[in-house]
């Protein structure tokens, strides 16, 4: 359950904008005349139209997320917290503007706070975030650790510039497989990969005694 909600958004973003693609001059109608109030000028063309109704279900989506976890008392994550924030901001001037420049810089700003918070919670606090999140399950050694936090900077650093590099010389439709299929793969190989790292450095298991 939390795992489709931690997706939800973006898969209904997939699917709205391949929608909404598909039928160009009807979202547009449809846009300009249900959400031209949000929109500078009031009318949305059709080239547009499919980003601004994948934006707003995003939003909607983000939101409606926190606020199933806020009800149902469970803790919203710092990554949820921004993604939230810059969802909303980013997306809001996408709407406005009629510009998919702003929401598509959101996954980028993501991985970036995120590669920021692991380092600065390292670096500034003696904080390792990932031992924090998996400390309770796994016994290695510190310099393991500190290697797995260095790696997840790394990783999310490097996300966010792929993620630009992909908004710039491809076209929006690239741009939205990518997000959905070739950031969700990668994430996977990424964390494949530290999977089968970890198990080099993990304990034996004690024999069981009869």
């Amino acid at each position: 359950m939390k795992l489709l909600l931690d997706f939800l958004p973006l898969i209904l973003f997939f699917i709205v904008f391949k929608g909404a693609e598909g039928h160009a001059d009807a979202a547009a109608a449809f846009s300009t005349e249900h959400f031209g109030f949000l929109v500078s000028g009031g009318v949305v063309g059709a080239q547009e139209a499919p980003v601004l109704l994948a934006t707003l279900v995003v939003m909607i989506a983000t939101l409606v997320q926190a606020a199933i976890l806020k009800l149902r008392g469970k803790k919203i994550d710092l990554m949820l917290w921004i993604s939230l924030v810059l969802v909303v901001t980013l997306g809001s001037a996408t709407v406005w503007f009629h510009n998919e420049t702003f929401i598509k810089w959101k996954p980028t700003g993501l991985h970036w706070a995120m590669a920021l918070t692991f380092w600065i919670s390292q670096a500034w606090f003696g904080k390792n975030l990932i031992q924090s999140m998996l400390g309770a399950e796994l016994t290695l050694p510190d310099a393991i650790w500190l290697k797995l936090n260095r790696a997840w900077v790394l990783f999310f650093a490097v996300m966010g510039v792929v993620n630009i590099y992909v908004a710039y010389n491809f076209s929006t439709s690239a741009w939205a497989n990518f997000k959905v299929f070739g950031v969700t793969g990668l994430m996977l190989l990424f964390t494949l990969l530290q999977g089968l790292y970890l198990g080099k450095h993990l304990p034996p298991e004690e024999d069981s005694k009869p």
